[in-house]
C-alpha cells in the first residue's frame, strides 16, 4: 500500500455531495498513513450560492417533463465555482477531479495538466438517477446536452477513473472511449477496529437515506408495517420527517461520519437499503464494515459491491421479494452473522480505503508519466519543424 514517489503536488476537487463527501473525507483521512511525504490539497465544491441556485432552478411547466435541462444548468454552475478555485490554488502538478459534473468547465485545466477524471457514473447513468426528480419519456431526448459537454472533459483528462465496472462499461458503450484509457479502482473507506455486535432483546433493522422514496425507505416502512412489525426494530436514519409508530425509531440529526452510528450498527442484525437509483453507495461499505449482512437492489455497481447470497441479499424492486429475503435473515441469524462476517473479509480485501487511496496514487502516478511524455514529444515535434522551416 505504498505510494509512488515523484508525484509533486497533487489537486483533489470533489464534486461534495452525498456519497463523494465521505469519499473525501475518508482519503483525507487514510491518506498521511498511505503516503506521508504527499503535497496534496483538496478542493470542496462549495455549496450554491443564490445566483447559482437562481440559474439551476426548474423550470415551470418543462421540470415536470425533464426537459429544462435543469440538472446540466446545476452542473455547469457548480463547475464554474470549482474552476474558478482551482484557478486560486497556485501551482501543481496532477490533478484529480471527482466526479466529471464538477469539471466541465476545466477542460483548459485538464489538457495543460496530468489529469484524471473520476466518476461512479456516467451522465447517461445518472440522468435515469437523481434523487429529486424523476425521469421521464423526455429524459433520453434532452440527454444529448449534458452528453456534449461530458465527451469534451472526458477527451482532455490524462486518464479517466471508473469506481466499478458498471461506470467504466458505459463510458466505452456510450462515448466511445478507449478501454486503454479507463483505470478502475473503487471507493473505499477505513476497516477500523473489528466490529463488535450488541445482544438487543429484540431483533433491529437498520436504513440510512437522507430521503426515503426513492433510496427505497417507504418500501422498507410498508414491508415492515405489514410483516414485520412483530417481530423486530426498524431504525430509520434520515432527514425526512416520518410520524411515530411502534416499532420505528427515527433518527433524524446523523451527519456524515457521526460517531453514533458504530454504536447503531453494533446493535443491527441486518442493513437494509432497497434503494431505486444508488450506483456505489457508501452506507453499504459501512455496514460490511460494521460486520453487517445486506440487503439490497441490484442497483448500478451493487452487484460489484454485494456478493449475493454470500455477504447480503440482493432483492428486485419489488416488497415480496424484500419481504421474502428479511424473512430469511431474521429466520436464520447465524446464516445473517456469516454473511457479516464475509462482508467484513470482502471489505477489507477490496474496499479498504488505504489499499484504493494507494490505487489513486499509483493512477496520478502513471497519468504524471503520461502527460509528460506526451509534452516532451509536443515539444520536439515544434522544436523540429522550426528548425525545417529556419532552413528553408
Amino acid at each position: 500500500m505504498s505510494a509512488p514517489s515523484g508525484l509533486g503536488r497533487i489537486v483533489f476537487a470533489n464534486e461534495n455531495l452525498g456519497g463523494h463527501t465521505s469519499m473525501h473525507r475518508y482519503l483525507r483521512e487514510v491518506l498521511p498513513e498511505v503516503a506521508p511525504d504527499i503535497d496534496a490539497q483538496f478542493v470542496d465544491a462549495r455549496p450554491p450560492n443564490l445566483g447559482e441556485r437562481i440559474v439551476s432552478a426548474a423550470a415551470p411547466g418543462l421540470g415536470r417533463l425533464d426537459l429544462d435541462l435543469q440538472p446540466l444548468r446545476s452542473q455547469l454552475a457548480r463547475s464554474r465555482a470549482v474552476r474558478s478555485a482551482l484557478g486560486r490554488v497556485g501551482p501543481f502538478d496532477v490533478l484529480h477531479i471527482h466526479t466529471q459534473s464538477i469539471a466541465l468547465q476545466s477542460v483548459d485545466l485538464l489538457r495543460s495538466h496530468a489529469s484524471l477524471v473520476s466518476t461512479d457514473g456516467t451522465l447517461a447513468q445518472v440522468a435515469f438517477r437523481i434523487p429529486y426528480r424523476r425521469p421521464t419519456r423526455f429524459t433520453a431526448a434532452a440527454l444529448p446536452v449534458a452528453q456534449m459537454f461530458e465527451r469534451r472533459v472526458y477527451e482532455a483528462a490524462t486518464l479517466l477513473l471508473a469506481k466499478s465496472q458498471w461506470a467504466a462499461g458505459a463510458m466505452q458503450s456510450a462515448y466511445g472511449v478507449s478501454p486503454d484509457r479507463i483505470r478502475i479502482v473503487p471507493f473505499g473507506v477505513p476497516p477500523g477496529p473489528e466490529p463488535v455486535h450488541r445482544d438487543v432483546p429484540v431483533p433491529e433493522i437498520t436504513f440510512i437515506g437522507v430521503t426515503l422514496e426513492r433510496k427505497g425507505g417507504q418500501r422498507l416502512l410498508r414491508v415492515f408495517r405489514e410483516q414485520f412489525r412483530d417481530r423486530c426494530v426498524l431504525n430509520l436514519v434520515t432527514r425526512e420527517a416520518v410520524p411515530a409508530e411502534p416499532g420505528v425509531r427515527v433518527i433524524g440529526d446523523f451527519e456524515p461520519a457521526d460517531p453514533r452510528l458504530p454504536e447503531l450498527l453494533s446493535r443491527s442484525a441486518m442493513f437494509v437499503f432497497p434503494t431505486e437509483i444508488d450506483y456505489s453507495p457508501i452506507a453499504v461499505l459501512e455496514a460490511m464494515r460494521a460486520g453487517l449482512p445486506v440487503i439490497t437492489t441490484r442497483s448500478g455497481a451493487v452487484p460489484e459491491m454485494v456478493d449475493d447470497g454470500v455477504t447480503g441479499i440482493l432483492v428486485a424492486h419489488d416488497d415480496a421479494d424484500l419481504a421474502r429475503a428479511i424473512s430469511t435473515l431474521l429466520d436464520d441469524p447465524d446464516r445473517a452473522r456469516s454473511m457479516g462476517v464475509a462482508g467484513r473479509a470482502r471489505l477489507e480485501e477490496r474496499f479498504d480505503a488505504r489499499k484504493t487511496t494507494a490505487g489513486i496514487l499509483d493512477v496520478c502516478a502513471e497519468a504524471s508519466e503520461l502527460h509528460s511524455a506526451r509534452s516532451y514529444a509536443r515539444h520536439v515535434s515544434f522544436s523540429g519543424n522550426g528548425r525545417a522551416s529556419h532552413g528553408e
